[in-house]
């Protein structure tokens, strides 16, 4: 039986807590170990996590001393691990049953993977399942697979494949790489995924992993104008990082490096449509510069063209003419 330490960043989230260990605590298949991480929070998190601590032997709480921020919480974490394999798990998210014996199993049978991930399932503010997130989608994927690193990185792109709740990872490897990017606090996970896959395998659980808990703020347009240019930068770095630090098969691979960034330009346009069409025209505009540095060739693109458009008859008018577009659609 191969044991499993999870450790659980928690911040101000002791109404969560308890529901997220016991999910972990309840997984069959596997010996867990868990690390409740307090990073100074100001409710009542000390109670609950020393009461959980108290009641199972398998669990241990800690508390800094201060705040120090969720990068060095991860990377506090990793410190502690000591197990065949790892797992960060939000305080506010939970497992689902069977989750780390699937895991563990597809790890067990293929010594070359040195990460997993699967299906997650969207709660929303009130706990009530709202979606479903199918990183490699439903048409044909098998119940497990096993992708090469270059393969993995090649379907991630621009974006974020792996639902964070659902990553296991090989401890011996993740030791190797080291800790989460304290500058990429938008982009820490995304670089983390690329970084392990340019050392090993990647394996892919077709089936709901755990929950991950969407909060009203994360969904608020206030947040996408605020944080989307930062993030999108920060993917930037993730993929300079990735050609500079990342194994040495991947350096020189110029192909990858241009299919990236052809990638983050494109999903850069994509979301420029989105804030124009959010009336948001400086963050558009912002965007779309940053779309023509990363990949010049972005312009002549049909997104791009189509911003183009929209941008030239303005905001206003081009709410009213999709509008009247899709009356007549329907």
């Amino acid at each position: 039986m191969q044991r499993v330490d999870v450790v659980i960043p928690c911040y101000n989230y002791a109404h969560f807590l308890e529901e997220c260990v016991g999910s972990v605590l309840s997984q069959a298949g596997v010996d867990v170990r868990v690390l409740i991480l307090d990073d100074y929070s100001p409710d009542n998190t000390p109670e609950v996590g020393m009461a959980l601590a108290s009641r199972d032997k398998r669990v241990t709480y800690r508390r800094h001393t201060a705040n120090e921020g969720h990068i060095a919480t991860y990377n506090g974490g990793i410190e502690w691990a000591g197990g065949d394999l790892f797992l960060l798990l939000s305080a506010d998210d939970y497992l689902l049953p069977g989750a780390l014996g699937r895991a563990s199993e597809l790890m067990r049978n293929h010594p070359d993977v040195g990460f997993t991930f699967g299906n997650a399932l969207i709660a929303g503010p009130s706990g009530a399942i709202s979606k479903r997130v199918d990183p490699l989608g439903n048409n044909g994927v098998p119940p497990m697979q096993v992708l090469s690193g270059p393969q993995f990185i090649r379907l991630s792109g621009a974006n974020n494949l792996v639902p964070t709740p659902t990553a296991v990872v090989r401890t011996t490897l993740q030791k190797q790489v080291g800790g989460y990017n304290k500058e990429l606090p938008h982009a820490g996970d995304m670089e983390m995924w690329l970084r392990l896959a340019s050392h090993a395998g990647v394996g892919y659980i077709n089936q709901d992993q755990a929950v991950y808990r969407r909060h009203a703020s994360n969904m608020s347009l206030q947040y996408y104008g605020q944080s989307i240019l930062p993030d999108l930068r920060q993917r930037r770095q993730a993929f300079d990082i990735l050609f500079r630090q990342g194994a040495e098969s991947l350096r020189k691979d110029e192909k990858l490096r241009r299919f990236l960034a052809r990638d983050l330009g494109k999903e850069a346009v994509r979301l420029a449509g989105m804030a124009f069409n959010n009336f948001d025209v400086p963050t558009a505009v912002a965007i779309q510069r940053f779309a023509l540095e990363v990949s010049p060739e972005v312009r002549n693109s049909l997104p791009w063209i189509k911003l183009v458009c929209k941008q030239t008859i303005g905001p206003k008018y081009w709410c009213a003419l999709n509008s009247i577009g899709r009356r007549v659609a329907g």
